[in-house]
């Protein structure tokens, strides 16, 4: 598969691209609206072709897909036009600002017969799915999910992931994969109660803490944020025992990571190598467009993703519970 790259952003530059340039697929161009920039990394990622304008690389006829990693607010419109150029679609998360606007990016792809799948890359890291696995088939029922990514922003910092009008804010850049974890421990929940705080007065939320609350009784807590050191786990709470993993979600492809589970009493710990779970993402996407199945990271979870995330917004702003219809 042949992948265009929309704007030089540092996850693509740093992580994406070289994970395509890792597999059995190539990066045949880059775009950025400041063309020597394009070029700079061009020449960094042997890249043969540079555009000096998103529209420009859409024309460009070699192309099979493309990898966007824009800002959050800008990704809906720019899926919308790959797709219309026939190309399928790898976003970064978050997919769009809302779950009807996810809901209605994956129908337009759809209408026009591309693939859509957002990135979240943790997804598809060995270790994530040895818990999944051992959640799934080891351990008991599960009560409680805790998940938690946090990272310091430096002060004064000017960056998209605080910029209103790009759709910033901690739960849409980090709290996104504590959601994740927690649905793919739990599933969707019943309702969600969420606390916000705009720590810097950006406009958008600096540190979120949710619960979701699950039918059965089951609960997860939810942590994010941009004013606390590196935190980045999960941990699962099930009636004969409990799984905890760190780091769990930006691991670093020349990381290793570890988890360490307790059934009965009988604790054990599997350690993983260091993996490039960017390119294992690459692979299963261009995979899911050459088979015609649905990617793992699909439009229900996509959806159901961001289905918590309005509810948590909501909750904050009304100061009580919302529940998912």
């Amino acid at each position: 598969m042949r992948f265009g790259v929309l704007s030089t952003a540092d996850i693509g530059v740093e992580s994406v691209i070289p994970g395509i340039v890792a597999s059995e697929h190539e990066v045949g161009a880059i775009a950025s609206r400041d063309a020597s920039r394009a070029e700079s990394v061009a020449d960094r990622h042997d890249i043969p072709e540079t555009y000096g304008s998103y529209e420009a690389l859409l024309d460009d006829e070699t192309l099979d897909a493309v990898y966007i990693p824009l800002p959050n607010g800008l990704h809906a419109e720019w899926i919308r036009k790959a797709a219309d150029a026939g190309l399928h679609v790898l976003c970064e998360k978050t997919l769009t600002a809302s779950a009807g606007e996810t809901a209605a990016v994956f129908d337009y792809c759809a209408e026009r017969d591309v693939t859509l799948m957002e990135g979240f890359m943790y997804r598809f890291h060995p270790l994530t799915e040895r818990a999944a696995e051992l959640v799934e088939s080891e351990l008991g029922e599960v009560r409680n999910v805790t998940s938690t990514f946090t990272f310091r922003l430096p002060d004064g910092a000017e960056d998209i992931r605080i910029d209103p009008d790009l759709a910033g804010g901690s739960v849409m850049d980090v709290g996104c994969y504590a959601v994740s974890a927690a649905r793919l421990f739990l599933g969707t929940p019943e309702r969600a109660y969420g606390v916000t705080n705009d720590e810097r007065d950006c406009g958008v939320e600096t540190e979120m803490t949710g619960v979701l609350e699950y039918e059965d009784g089951a609960t997860a807590r939810l942590q994010s944020g941009f004013e606390t050191p590196l935190t980045q786990y999960y941990r699962v709470e099930t009636t004969d025992g409990w799984l905890r993993a760190e780091p769990t979600f930006d691991i670093g492809v020349e990381n290793s990571t570890q988890l360490t589970y307790s059934v009965d009493g009988e604790e054990t710990t599997e350690s993983f190598d260091a993996t490039d779970h960017y390119r294992l993402e690459v692979e299963h996407f261009a995979d899911s467009v050459e088979s015609g199945e649905e990617p793992r990271v699909d439009r229900d979870e996509s959806v159901d993703i961001m289905r918590i995330i309005d509810a948590l917004y909501e909750s904050s702003d009304d100061g009580q519970p919302i529940t998912l219809n």
